[in-house]
């Protein structure tokens, strides 16, 4: 079957993702226990954040889609703990010192291996502008909570140049021209704020919490020094500010069925 252009930005976006954890791994080698440290703190407060919203129950089941090499599962506090990434095998491979702590597995977050209504919590960070289908793993993360259970979610938006200018970097890639701008090859996607909260657009979620940096990522690129054109354009055009969201799926609220694994 031919790949189309979409699906070829995908594996390349993989294959790139890939080849610097490869790297990454190799670099941090001793000095395991302080990446540890920050991923310890940064799972405790996105909690903190999911907690002020509503209890989560103790004995929580929990999913991260697009766990990756450094995911929030690994030291989140809940009684089960499930990565879903399409590297998760080569990951568990690479740090094995974190990646034990949760069960993986490797699949697409368009096609979530689970049953409906499988997990209390569901979370998802910087993932899906890297990702086939943005919207699809969005649909799926909805009907994988039980009513009532909380998402959270970030990634990254942009001003529309970036769309656009993403658009053509696939053009030319797509006809065969080997130019490569890594920003555009490690993403599939990028989202203007409009585009992001689309994804949301008639699921059975309800948005509590959100938050973004557009503002703050306007000022700070109208002040830092520029080290390439790139950063120029960041002057006028935002890029990579965050949206961070917190949305419980609508319903009546009920217990996940047991989890259904392949």
């Amino acid at each position: 079957m031919h790949e189309t252009s979409l699906e070829m930005r995908a594996r390349r976006a993989l294959e790139r993702q890939l080849d610097y954890q490869r790297r990454k791994a190799g670099a941090i080698w001793g000095n395991e226990a302080e990446i540890i440290a920050k991923m310890v703190e940064h799972s405790a407060s996105v909690r903190r954040e999911l907690e002020a919203v509503q209890p989560l129950p103790a004995d929580s089941k929990v999913l991260e889609v697009g766990s990756g090499a450094h995911g929030l599962i690994f030291y989140f506090e809940a009684k089960e703990r499930v990565g879903v990434d399409p590297l998760a095998e080569e990951y568990r491979a690479l740090f094995p010192a974190w990646q034990q702590r949760a069960r993986t597995i490797a699949a697409f977050g368009e096609r979530l291996p689970f049953e409906d209504a499988s997990f209390d919590v569901v979370l998802c960070d910087n993932v899906v502008d890297h990702a086939e289908c943005p919207r699809r793993i969005v649909e799926e993360i909805a009907r994988v909570l039980v009513p009532g259970g909380l998402l959270y979610f970030t990634v990254n938006v942009h001003h529309p140049l970036y769309h656009w200018a993403s658009q053509a970097h696939a053009a030319w890639r797509s006809v065969g021209i080997p130019v490569e701008i890594a920003p555009f090859a490690d993403h599939t996607v990028h989202l203007t704020l409009g585009a992001a909260h689309d994804l949301f657009g008639g699921l059975p979620m309800n948005i509590v919490v959100e938050s973004d940096t557009v503002d703050q990522t306007r000022r700070e690129g109208r002040t830092f020094r520029a080290r390439h054109n790139g950063d120029r354009l960041k002057r006028w055009f935002f890029k990579n500010a965050r949206l961070e969201i917190i949305a419980a799926k609508t319903g009546v609220i009920g217990r996940p069925r047991p989890l259904s694994f392949p």
